[in-house]
């Protein structure tokens, strides 16, 4: 299954056609793209009951992402985290079946060291569910490391811009591919062109066989976000098409 969506759910101008009438921006946000992600749980803590009425305003076959508190990634910095994340997964958990992965991202300056590893092993026993860890830090982009986030069954996201080559590709746990798109050159605001639209298709289309592919766009700045989300959404459903007609026709 593909994945695929924006950073929050506003509908630009240029593209606000494309989504149907709906009771909210959600609601017609959701009857296009297929997922979403939240990151003013990064900020703020929102209700149980917030994370069930954005669950009730979706279709079935919709999928939340939502990012952890920076009370434990930035504040905290992972360390005597239990409480917390308790608390984080008791009000996503308002979503029900509609939750999808939960993104961890990590400041730049924390480097990986034997709190990390202790932080997923906590992490782990209390939540089973996908999980992608989005580290800055160049430590973080070895083949050791790949292998405690393996271990953990943690998805590495492939992000664009990369603080250092590795960080363009999928890592960790294959599980799940997770790739996070923030905008280049000009970080949050920069569309993603033809070709790279096609380069991110290929890679969800690389991944494992029968494992969960995320694509979100966080180029939200200048509205491009939601543009390039429906594009790739559009090639990645007609290259689905594509094989399925050439499954059905069989062999010659």
């Amino acid at each position: 299954m593909d994945w695929i969506g924006t950073a929050g759910w506003s509908l630009p101008r240029p593209v606000a056609a494309c989504f149907p009438e709906g009771a909210s921006n959600l609601a017609r946000y959701a009857q296009v793209l297929t997922a979403v992600e939240i990151n003013s749980s990064f900020y703020r803590p929102h209700r149980r009951s917030t994370y069930e009425r954005w669950a009730a305003a979706t279709p079935a076959g919709f999928a939340f992402a939502v990012k952890a508190p920076k009370s434990v990634t930035h504040e905290r910095r992972l360390r005597d985290a239990e409480t917390p994340l308790r608390q984080f997964l008791d009000e996503v958990a308002g979503l029900g079946g509609k939750l999808g992965a939960v993104l961890i991202q990590l400041p730049p300056s924390l480097a990986f060291d034997d709190t990390a590893a202790a932080f997923f092993r906590t992490w782990r026993a209390l939540h089973h569910g996908p999980t992608a860890c989005e580290p800055r830090h160049a430590s973080w982009f070895t083949d050791e490391v790949d292998g405690v986030l393996e271990a953990a069954r943690i998805a590495r996201v492939a992000a664009d811009p990369a603080v250092v080559s590795r960080a363009a590709e999928p890592g960790g746990w294959r599980g799940l591919t997770y790739l996070r798109l923030h905008g280049s050159p000009r970080m949050y605001a920069s569309s993603y062109g033809p070709d790279n639209l096609a380069a991110l298709a290929q890679t969800l289309a690389r991944r494992p066989r029968g494992t969960e592919g995320w694509c979100i766009f966080d180029n939200t700045l200048s509205g491009a976000a939601a543009e390039n989300a429906l594009a790739l959404l559009g090639s990645r459903r007609s290259a689905t098409q594509r094989q399925t007609n050439l499954t059905d026709a069989g062999p010659p």
